[in-house]
């Protein structure tokens, strides 16, 4: 059966991701055992229990998952990632040979009778904010967990990352509103906090609009802040205020999104559906056009995604559900610390 797609309806489809009604357990033992016997011999494999509605249990499991990374793995690569915003002044010492002249304090100068000169050190204190999608689309997941899943274990895994470095954290979770925001605090108290809400809040709409978020964030953020955006970036509306931000905050892209998304499984016709505005399109998985089509327009988004980032000068990370996103963060941290 040859199936003829309308392109505006099938491109809705996709860059809202998709909810599949049918054939879901097919799609995760494609795609699970692809995946399962690598995943399982890593001793810091990224695969929770999937999370509860942000009960305790739920907050507990995700702290000691997270706590255990960070205290293993990103001992030192966030702070070298992430140095202070500035210079503050610490005390005054005699000027030695080597040491800048622009620093000579020429009025303590003046009194001791001999040359002084003013001794800064880095302001390690830094505000990171969490900017998390929390629309339909990241509900999607075929494998062992979902795109919202993977996005609230990294946030938490950042959060500690900068409770361990005395850093304060902030959360603004967006739909296409912001529905929840967070002024940054210290502790280990404030971190849960945010987790518990990630884990348990339900969104008050469906889609999406990251300009909206990037807006908040620049008009309540008055100082330099580590700004780390987790999405499927599912949306396009977000290019000029990227921009924006990327020259105010030092942004980093975090973009999840599910194996399924790249690739239909041939498996004859089946159902999907727009979890931001309910449109249900069949699609006959066996015809060449629509795999076509399909991958397409994942790239699509994926190609956006990066172009829109490096316009504005911001890193951007690409990382799919039941990927060892520890390795890639560990990476993108020791990459960017010698960049420094």
């Amino acid at each position: 059966m040859k199936y003829e797609f309308k392109p505006h309806s099938f491109s809705l489809i996709i860059h809202n991701s998709y909810l599949i009604t049918n054939y879901v357990n097919i799609f995760k033992q494609l795609f699970n055992n692809k995946s399962a016997s690598s995943n399982e011999k890593k001793e810091h494999s990224t695969n929770l229990t999937p999370l509860d509605d942000g009960g305790a249990s739920g907050v507990k499991l995700l702290e000691i998952k997270s706590r255990k990374l960070t205290n293993q793995l990103f001992t030192g690569e966030y702070h070298t990632a992430f140095k202070g915003v500035g210079m503050v002044f610490k005390e005054i010492k005699q000027y030695s040979a080597g040491d800048d002249i622009r620093f000579i304090d020429w009025n303590v100068s003046a009194r001791m009778g001999n040359t002084y000169s003013k001794v800064f050190e880095e302001e390690r204190e830094l505000s990171v904010f969490l900017v998390v999608d929390a629309s339909a689309s990241t509900l999607f997941g075929t494998g062992n967990q979902s795109k919202k899943e993977m996005i609230t274990e990294i946030a938490a895994v950042l959060s500690f990352s900068a409770a361990n470095n005395n850093d304060k954290t902030g959360l603004i979770l967006c739909t296409d509103t912001v529905e929840k925001y967070i002024t940054p605090k210290k502790g280990k108290d404030h971190v849960l906090y945010m987790m518990r809400l990630l884990l348990g809040h339900q969104p008050k709409a469906l889609k999406t609009d990251l300009s909206k978020a990037l807006r908040y964030l620049n008009s309540n953020s008055k100082h330099k802040s580590i700004v780390f955006i987790l999405s499927d970036f599912a949306t396009d509306d977000y290019e000029q205020i990227l921009r924006i931000s990327a020259k105010k905050h030092d942004v980093i892209g975090i973009r999840v999104y599910d194996k399924a998304e790249t690739i239909l499984p041939k498996i004859g016709l089946m159902q999907v559906t727009d979890a931001e505005t309910g449109t249900t399109l069949w699609i006959d998985t066996h015809d060449a056009n629509a795999r076509v089509e399909w991958q397409r327009q994942h790239d699509k988004i994926a190609v956006t995604t990066q172009q829109y980032f490096k316009k504005a000068g911001a890193d951007l990370l690409q990382i799919a559900t039941g990927e060892d996103y520890v390795e890639v963060l560990q990476k993108f941290f020791i990459g960017r610390g010698g960049r420094k």
